[in-house]
């Protein structure tokens, strides 16, 4: 619905214009009043009004004042003038306002009818006027984003091959001088995909200015923004800052003269985002404050083994002093980025990748955790990095602790089958055998039967019975002094037992045997 504003001192004539105009032209208006010039100004501004109907004698401020002042603000509302005065002055100063029609009070319905139904028209076709055009510019906007981001991600582009799509695009301004800026955007507990990246930086842009500039997306998904002047990313920057629930960061290029250059400002701007990490704050990090950081270093690549070597051992406060000394703020502050970048990529090589590699995969949350640890770009500071890397190495020190008690605890219990098998036929108890492997009783108590699935006494009697069964198929020896030979006090203990476990004594399971050989 058109939203039309009928401005008259009389509520009568308002009103009845009103409804002259909705029964001739229902459901096609919002109707808005006023009183004076004063009142309809602002009415005019606060709700966009697209139709103006107004009276010229008024109190305050009147019909031709209104218009002078609304025409500041709203260079396309149609106005329509009403007077009682067939006054040539006052159709001299309507024609100097643009106003589109003015008539006479009182007023002709079919007059009236005929003018609202002009004032549709036109109104109609300036807008498709105006939607062709917003096409026509987004076509072309688009147009300028393909080329602008076809020659940043293709390395092998000449400077020729550059310079054709650049001037096609209509991107001749960059020869006069530019700065390009990489705008890295967070929310709480938000990866920067999820972030609307794209109503936040237009209205900046909006604000920053008319200047040249134009922005595109690049492989990773940053913004790219490259601006004539270099104020202009820093008001949007600062604009951008006061929002309370995203965290703003760019990398802005030194000073770039030709379109040759594009490549050259993107990766200093590529470079300059990256020391976001050591950067307390939000705001802009320009090419030219870290340029020429010291590069001839060594990474402390013994002291991340021996980190890896400690995990499992019981010694993390030392693991943790080891790595805030490997991790020396210092030091990262010092040299170029790529030395904290060659940290974190030996710390997941060297401690984390040789975790799973030795002890095989951890739990889900500590996979999760390592996923989110191996890229120091997925932190707003690098002391949220290296809480995260603590927090990991913690996690793995408990997981490589637990694998290597359970390989312990494996190794421990086969020396003790070992030396129950060589020692049955003695006098045996659990306590001997414990004490052999040097393992609490109690623990081994427990140890044993969840490595056996059964108790020591049931595991030793079944051994005992079944190297008695071999003895009783195999030789001639009597049953008590088998009896004696596996270990049993005395012949009736041996019988009971067998009894037991095979279901008959040893002389009828003797006598089976005989059979079964003799068949």
């Amino acid at each position: 619905m058109r939203k039309l504003l009928i401005v008259d001192d009389e509520k009568n004539i308002r009103l009845g214009l009103k409804s002259m105009i909705e029964r001739e032209f229902a459901d096609q208006y919002s109707f808005y009043f006023a009183g004076d010039g004063e009142e309809a100004l602002r009415i005019a501004q606060e709700e966009q009004v697209e139709i103006l109907i107004t009276d010229i004698r008024m109190p305050v401020m009147d019909g031709i004042e209104l218009i002078h002042q609304v025409r500041d603000v709203m260079k396309h509302l149609a106005v329509v003038i009403l007077s009682g005065y067939d006054d040539f002055q006052y159709a001299k100063e309507a024609i100097r306002c643009e106003v589109k029609e003015y008539l006479l009070k009182p007023i002709v319905r079919q007059e009236l009818f005929q003018v609202l139904t002009r004032l549709e028209s036109e109104l109609n076709q300036r807008q498709v006027i105006a939607d062709q055009l917003t096409h026509a510019m987004q076509l072309m906007d688009d147009y300028k984003s393909v080329q602008l981001n076809y020659v940043l991600m293709h390395e092998e582009l000449t400077a020729a091959d550059m310079r054709e799509r650049l001037s096609k695009a209509g991107l001749d301004w960059l020869d006069h001088g530019y700065y390009v800026g990489i705008m890295k955007m967070t929310a709480s507990g938000q990866p920067d995909h999820c972030v609307p990246y794209g109503c936040k930086i237009d209205d900046a842009l909006e604000d920053a200015g008319g200047m040249n500039c134009i922005r595109v997306n690049d492989k990773n998904g940053r913004m790219v923004i490259i601006a004539e002047q270099r104020d202009m990313l820093y008001r949007m920057t600062n604009q951008l800052s006061c929002e309370p629930f995203f965290a703003y960061r760019m990398g802005i290029s030194e000073a770039m003269i030709g379109m040759e250059q594009i490549r050259q400002g993107y990766a200093e701007a590529c470079k300059a985002l990256c020391y976001y990490l050591l950067q307390p704050c939000c705001g802009a990090i320009e090419y030219g404050t870290i340029r020429g950081r010291e590069a001839n270093y060594h990474l402390p690549i013994d002291d991340l083994k021996k980190i890896a070597n400690m995990l499992g051992t019981g010694r993390e406060a030392e693991m943790m002093r080891l790595l805030l000394h490997v991790f020396h703020t210092k030091d990262i502050a010092r040299y170029d980025i790529c030395y904290l970048e060659g940290l974190s990529r030996s710390l997941n090589e060297l401690v984390f990748d040789k975790v799973f590699e030795v002890y095989g995969d951890a739990s889900i949350e500590i996979l999760k955790l390592y996923r989110w640890v191996g890229n120091i770009y997925n932190f707003d500071t690098f002391h949220d990095y290296i809480h995260n890397v603590k927090s990991l190495l913690l996690r793995l020190n408990d997981y490589v602790g637990q694998v290597r008690s359970v390989h312990h605890e494996q190794k421990e219990m086969h020396h003790a089958l070992q030396y129950i098998h060589d020692h049955y036929h003695q006098d045996l108890n659990m306590a001997m055998v414990s004490n052999h492997v040097s393992l609490n009783y109690s623990y081994f108590s427990q140890a044993f039967k969840e490595y056996t699935g059964e108790t020591f006494v049931s595991y030793l009697r079944k051994l005992r019975i079944e190297r008695s069964k071999e003895l009783l198929g195999r030789t001639d020896f009597k049953v008590y002094e088998i009896s004696t030979q596996v270990g049993f006090e005395n012949v009736k203990h041996f019988t009971r037992v067998f009894r037991e476990i095979e279901g008959v004594s040893p002389l009828e399971y003797r006598t089976q045997q005989e059979i079964l050989e003799r068949r």
